[in-house]
């Protein structure tokens, strides 16, 4: 398990432990006259909102700010204000540094060296993806012996910097190593390092992943917050009950969609039969992963969760997988076949055609049950083998149900 931080958390609990130079800050709720303080010291302010998402800028959520007035009303407006469809935790202002050089660095495990690399670039403000090779510096660091300044000087020097500058910026990147290997992260990023003309650095935004099975994370007294969650329900309880049990996967991502319901089994059979579906028209609820021969009680409750959530605004039902191993189709479809005859009885008739495609052990008596309930329902449906491909079976759940809808369009 991983868990992320922002600068806010960074500029409260780590920079000034690991002696890393950070600029001052204010957290909403603020009073008016902190505001206005800071800002009469500092000269200008900027106001971010603490969210684990990128691009806050381009969503308008950064502001520079002179006036108090200006920066109270826009803590209150960027903490509610939604990034990338995540809700912040809460607003902050940050001193606005005037910058004569900005740097880039970067802290992460390293597949290429087999240990952790260091990276920096003298080109920093810029996504690390876009800047050419030869304007940044990646080295290895040993795990055990760490990065020393000369290390860090001498990367400086390679890119071209020198001087009493180097010096004093090496040894602000040997103090982001330390923070580094002493806290369990997996990665760390500064971007930008801002640096005064008078030669005062500065780290201005931040961004780390801890591992959380990394005993480090867990001793060093990190208070981590709770960031409101973006999971629609389905997504938090399907991950609840997926971590419950190891008996057979139960995995469910929310993708949006209002047409096709999807009880998927195969891995990347289901990414494959989502694809299909989205390219041909089929808007699917959700990507499903269900598998693992789970026993009847594990698949039932699974199905049970699915179709609460989401299956009175479906418009076809789709069981799509490919031709199984180990589990058991009988076991899996009678526990579907249960779950969905008592989804019927608390909620009333269904009238929504049902398409299954399968194979694999004890499929004869997994479709005879299916068939015997969705008779006893009244629903239509249509069964598939395993001779035939997933992704045609995809096809036809797609192409089926905007026929079905149109029908339905047509006698309105």
């Amino acid at each position: 398990m991983s868990a992320k931080i922002g600068e806010l958390i960074f500029l409260q609990q780590l920079s000034k432990r690991f002696k890393i130079p950070s600029p001052d800050y204010v957290v909403e709720p603020v009073s008016q006259t902190e505001v206005k303080n800071k800002l009469q010291e500092w000269g200008s302010g900027i106001v971010k909102p603490d969210v684990l998402a990128g691009k806050r800028g381009k969503a308008g959520t950064v502001h520079k700010v002179s006036d108090y007035r200006e920066a109270m009303q826009l803590l209150k407006k960027v903490a509610s204000t939604q990034v990338g469809g995540l809700q912040p935790r809460t607003a902050y202002m940050v001193q606005a540094v005037p910058a004569d050089m900005e740097l880039f660095t970067a802290i992460t495990y390293n597949s290429r060296f087999l240990s952790p690399s260091f990276t920096v670039s003298l080109k920093g403000g810029m996504e690390i993806e876009s800047i050419p090779d030869s304007d940044k510096a990646t080295i290895p660091v040993d795990v055990f012996q760490g990065l020393n300044a000369y290390q860090a000087s001498e990367t400086l020097t390679k890119l071209g910097l020198k001087g009493k500058l180097n010096s004093a910026i090496a040894r602000c990147f040997v103090n982001q190593w330390d923070m580094f290997i002493s806290t369990g992260m997996q990665s760390c990023e500064i971007n930008p390092w801002r640096v005064t003309k008078s030669g005062q650095i500065f780290a201005c935004d931040f961004k780390a992943t801890f591992d959380e099975n990394n005993f480090k994370s867990r001793d060093i007294g990190l208070q981590l917050p709770e960031y409101p969650s973006a999971e629609e329900a389905l997504d938090e309880e399907m991950r609840i009950w997926s971590a419950e049990s190891h008996q057979g996967q139960a995995h469910v991502s929310t993708l949006g969609g209002k047409k096709i319901f999807p009880i998927l089994f195969g891995g990347g059979a289901s990414t494959i039969i989502i694809e299909t579906l989205a390219q041909c028209g089929g808007d699917p609820m959700f990507l499903s992963d269900f598998g693992g021969n789970p026993p009847y009680e594990r698949m039932k409750k699974t199905a049970e969760i699915c179709f609460r959530h989401k299956l009175g605004d479906a418009s076809l039902l789709l069981i799509l997988g490919g031709k199984a191993n180990n589990t058991q189709i009988d076991v899996t479809f009678a526990a579907i076949a249960d779950a969905l005859e008592e989804w019927v009885s608390q909620h009333g008739p269904l009238d929504i055609p049902v398409v299954i495609g399968r194979g694999g052990p004890g499929l004869v008596q997994g479709l005879a049950v299916m068939k015997k309930t969705l008779e006893n329902l009244n629903m239509p449906y249509v069964f598939f083998g395993p001779d035939t491909p997933i992704t045609l079976v995809a096809e036809y759940a797609a192409k089926l149900v905007n026929y079905s809808e149109k029908k339905v369009k047509e006698e309105k």
